[in-house]
């Protein structure tokens, strides 16, 4: 059941607050860890939950800090106050109801329309509310929301795109949907002296004639088959399953919509994950393969201001959470800056993928290179 009833329409994030809240008794002591210079404290009325936050967390310290950013998570049955909810308009090619949207005059509430969750944000209160253990996928992305959003502000780009060094090289890994830059970037974490930065959102600078790259605090979340296709990630599957699996058509593998958390610190060492320092970045790799192309896997230098059909493999919207420093909340018409991502990227080597998908063997061009 849900907790449906009809609230009245809030008149500003002051009045939404209790409602949210719904007197839910916080437990003791938060949880607290930091990104970079900036410290989270997580709140919570399930201990359960910060369990779990604690462990997806695990690899960041509560150290000393220059800010901190109180998040709230109310764990409870999905709540239905019936406010006049506007459907955020997704990207090209991607279908279905995803996010709306009931802006305040000081903050915006976020409706996730498939789970039911609720999320407020603005710069006084950062709450979430629903079956946030059930959701708990949602509730991470809303805490790193709140990094995106201090690192745009700080004049960092924001790249749809994973992130890892390889030994003295740090590569982006961007790609056109279903194209596989999770699993390309797993691939290349076999290289003993790599390191993980971030899996799908890699922020970008200037810094003096280059370009610096940081992450965010976000583990891989990838498709079964990645996981039944790389032996390291077997044990996210049971057995029984990963060989169901293998007997199905590749196009309904990677069609299928199962998700997994790869534990890096875990699976891999703790010394290889590192989501919060800013690292140059050497190399830009944008695939444009297919499982059905012919021909070997290619690597090509593109200069991105004559190859414009390519960047929206890498460039990404903020999303509906993101406030910029004035306060001012993104809308879903705002333009991506090109300029932005063509002026940032003119230094650095971008290599456009093409030829038929073939992990193994890019993955052997990518050591032999760097």
């Amino acid at each position: 059941m849900s907790g449906a009833s009809i609230w009245p329409v809030p008149k500003d994030v002051a009045a939404l607050v209790p409602l949210m809240m719904r007197e839910a008794l916080l437990c003791e002591a938060p949880l607290k860890f930091a990104v970079g210079d900036l410290g989270m404290v997580i709140r919570s009325n399930s201990q359960h939950l910060l369990d779990r936050l604690q462990d997806y967390f695990s690899h960041l310290l509560d150290t000393p800090v220059s800010e901190q950013i109180e998040i709230i998570a109310i764990d409870h049955e999905v709540i239905d106050g019936h406010l006049p909810f506007k459907d955020w308009r997704r990207e090209p090619g991607k279908k279905g109801r995803k996010d709306a949207y009931f802006d305040l005059p000081d903050g915006r509430l976020v409706l996730k329309v498939r789970t039911g969750m609720l999320f407020l944000q603005s710069e006084t209160h950062r709450i979430a509310a629903g079956p946030c253990m059930a959701n708990d996928n949602q509730l991470i992305n809303f805490i790193n929301s709140q990094v995106m959003n201090r690192l745009q502000q700080q004049d960092w780009l924001i790249s749809h795109a994973a992130g890892l060094s390889l030994g003295d090289a740090t590569l982006a890994v961007a790609g056109f949907s279903g194209n596989g830059k999770s699993t390309l970037m797993l691939h290349l974490m076999e290289h003993p002296k790599s390191c993980y930065l971030t899996n799908d959102r890699l922020f970008l600078k200037a810094k003096g004639p280059g370009v610096e790259a940081v992450g965010i605090p976000k583990l891989p979340r990838i498709n079964p088959g990645t996981v039944i296709n790389n032996p390291r990630l077997a044990s996210l599957i049971p057995e029984e399953r990963r060989e169901a699996l293998h007997q199905l058509p590749r196009k309904e593998l990677w069609d299928l919509e199962e998700k997994f958390d790869v534990d890096v610190a875990r699976l891999y060492g703790p010394q290889r994950i590192d989501t919060s320092t800013p690292i140059t970045l050497d190399g830009l790799l944008i695939l444009n393969w297919s499982h059905t192309a012919e021909g070997p896997v290619t690597l090509q230098p593109v200069d991105l201001a004559q190859r414009k059909d390519l960047l929206p493999a890498l460039m990404k919207s903020p999303g509906p959470f993101y406030q910029d420093s004035a306060g001012r909340f993104l809308m879903d018409d705002d333009p991506l800056p090109e300029s932005a991502y063509l002026q940032l990227l003119k230094d650095v080597e971008v290599f456009e993928v093409t030829g038929r998908m073939d992990f193994a063997q890019l993955t052997e061009i990518c050591f032999n290179r760097w």
